[in-house]
């Protein structure tokens, strides 16, 4: 469908107080479902692996009372700490149009003008490595949350444990297999599930807590901090199992944009944090009474009719939890290209109505392969929960670190306020990420690997476009210096209007001047359009186009699009011609001119940037099209080649 800039319509009469306030008051419990259905899968799943990971045999501490109350003082005061005050009271307070994420975070820091070169590129890195690790946190959570619900076959029936990796690879492998119908019809069914599962698992704990009302004492922080001088460095170790009640954070503060903070602070205070708490209490409540329940504590908790009910519950709830983050790893990409980030690549757009309903099937496939290889390579929870942890809680430091300077920057806090608040928090997290480095070895390599791979490819792809748009710029000539020259003097005009796409509103595209060079002949009309990534979700309507004549038949249009939405040029240059005042019939006469650039590393530059080089070029070799990404009719494009040297 065509975008069109909206007339102004009359001002309707203000509606009533009551209503108003009476629709606002019947939406905001919706809302809150909704959100409770998208945000908080991974933050409400992960009792079924976290607190057993805690008491592992190689990795944890032993099952003493004083142990479990320290633990699960741990557990009770990160929830508060890093998710209540952090994420919700704290990070959500930080949006960037209204869209919140280490991305948004990024782009409200690189918007401040003050930065140095220097120190811009070091916050683009940094939060490109935030980014990237989410990728391995992509990868794992699917993987590990189906695999840890599906185990309670072994609780169930023993003789049914054989039947658990085979089982799960199946699960996922639908789930991935669904993706290309789109979210929108299962996403009906999220909050329920979820709401469902979040008052399971708080009646269960409630239970298992009654019997030991004592379990209560875990509240007392003083048991966390004599855990640690009782336990000494295999305490510190145990924060690598702490972290993992705290998987889906992120989510909270990169999913506001959809929900707004209300609805999340509601969903988060009203039900999901409460019924956790409990959950938590409830486990240690019973391994109080039975500590060799350690290696299942989840499961154990459960009456044994309902068990297998409650089996189908936990994958229901883990598949929700994996959609989600499979939809919010498919959303990154698509602002990632948008913001120039990452190489083009096909996306398909699920929904009509909403924006962020995408799917990418090359992602889809490379996400399905790695899960279900995870799966069938790790074989449990237990294996598994050791590679988990680092991508989140790297993650959630470089988050400190981006919002601490974007409090002091954008919002002018003092350094008394930003030191010991985001200090404190720093430290925690830190610690969370040293703890969980440890496990390298057992696993942990996982998630940095890919988290370093996807970080490579942004940050080369980034570094290598930069290069390219200098090298054209260099070639290029300015737009008032070719008019002013009468450059077209003696060219052929022929009937028909050409559109010339051009990285620079202020330059002629190299395009067109090869085609002057070597054709001498252009079209009656000439477009010079440019399309510009804004740094905000959507641009705003009333600039979204600007279209002006030049001279002799030429004319400049301008496209500005947000990085969560489509580049559909030729929907937006119909636009530019009413604009312009051309006839109907331009947008079905135009032929679109692109350049495909061949670009090669310098001979005379080092030999590691040649291999950076190098590896930028491949990664634009085997990019998607321009006429693709852009929507351009195939049958109306003209691509002319040059080879572009990098590097000197």
């Amino acid at each position: 469908m065509p975008l069109v800039i909206p007339s102004v319509p009359p001002v309707p009469p203000p509606p009533s107080t009551d209503s108003a306030s009476s629709r606002k008051a019947t939406a905001l419990p919706l809302l809150a479902l909704s959100a409770l259905g998208v945000v908080f899968g991974d933050l409400g799943t992960s009792p079924l692996y976290a607190l057993q990971e805690a008491f592992h045999p190689a990795r944890g501490v032993a099952p003493s009372p004083d142990n479990i109350l320290g633990i699960v003082s741990l557990f009770l005061w990160s929830l508060i700490l890093m998710v209540s005050v952090k994420y919700v009271l704290l990070l959500m307070r930080a949006s960037h149009r209204g869209e919140g994420g280490i991305l948004a975070l990024l782009a409200l820091i690189l918007g401040d003008t003050g930065h140095s070169r220097g120190s811009r590129a070091f916050w683009l890195l940094l939060g490109l490595a935030g980014a990237a690790m989410l990728y391995g946190d992509g990868l794992i959570t699917p993987a590990v949350s189906v695999l840890s619900a599906v185990e309670g076959l072994r609780v169930a029936t023993p003789s049914l444990a054989h039947y658990v990796v085979p089982l799960t690879a199946a699960i996922l492998a639908g789930l991935f297999l669904v993706q290309a119908f789109g979210s929108a019809r299962v996403g009906m069914v999220f909050g329920p599930i979820l709401a469902s599962w979040f008052v399971a698992i708080g009646l269960l704990g409630l239970n298992s807590f009654l019997a030991r009302p004592d379990i209560l004492q875990a509240f007392d922080p003083r048991h966390a901090l004599d855990f640690f001088q009782r336990n000494g460095f295999r305490g510190f170790e145990s924060l690598g199992a702490v972290v993992l009640c705290l998987t889906g954070a992120e989510a909270l503060y990169a999913d506001m944009g959809h929900f707004g903070r209300r609805p999340i602070r509601l969903a988060w205070y009203g039900l999901a944090l409460p019924t956790l708490l409990l959950s938590y209490l409830g486990q240690g409540a019973l391994l109080l009474d039975n500590p060799g329940l350690a290696a299942r504590p989840f499961y154990s908790m459960v009456p044994t009719p309902l068990l297998y009910p409650m089996v189908l519950l936990a994958t229901l709830a883990t598949i929700v939890a994996s959609q989600a983050l499979i939809t919010a790893v498919f959303s990154l990409t698509c602002q990632a290209i948008q913001l120039g980030l990452w190489p083009r690549m096909k996306v398909r757009h699920t929904s009509g109505q909403q924006v962020g309903q995408v799917y990418l099937p090359l992602f889809n496939g490379i996400m399905m392969i790695g899960t279900l290889s995870i799966v069938i390579g790790f074989g449990s929870s237990e294996r598994l929960a050791a590679a988990f942890g680092l991508a989140v809680s790297t993650t959630m430091a470089i988050t400190t670190l981006l919002f601490a300077v974007m409090a002091r920057r954008q919002w002018n806090w003092p350094l008394a306020w930003i030191i010991p608040l985001a200090g404190g928090l720093l430290i925690i997290d830190l610690a969370f990420v040293g703890a969980n480095a440890l496990k390298i070895a057992d696993g942990g390599w996982l998630p940095l690997c890919v988290g370093l791979g996807m970080c490579a490819i942004m940050a080369t792809w980034n570094f290598g476009r930069r290069l390219l748009a200098r090298e054209q710029r260099l070639r290029a000539v300015a737009l008032d210096d070719f008019l002013a020259r009468d450059n077209l003097n003696g060219v052929h005009r022929i009937d028909g209007c050409a559109v010339f796409l051009a990285e620079d509103t202020d330059r002629v595209p190299l395009v067109l001047l090869h085609h002057l060079k070597h054709n001498r002949v252009l079209h009656e009309t000439v477009i010079l359009c440019s399309v510009v990534p804004v740094d905000i979700p959507h641009a705003d309507a009333r600039d979204r186009v600007e279209s002006r004549w030049l001279r002799d038949g030429m004319a400049q249009t301008v496209l500005r699009i947000g990085f969560m939405e489509e580049a559909d040029v030729p929907a937006l240059l119909r636009i530019a011609y009413r604009q312009l005042g051309l006839p109907d019939s331009a947008p079905v006469e135009a032929t679109f001119y692109l350049g495909r650039q061949v670009v090669a590393p310098d001979p005379r530059v080092s030999r590691v940037l040649r291999c950076l080089l190098g590896f930028y070029a491949l990664l634009r070799k085997n990019e998607r099209s321009a006429a693709m990404h852009f929507g351009l009719p195939p049958n109306r494009v003209v691509e002319v080649g040059a080879r572009l040297e990098l590097g000197h």
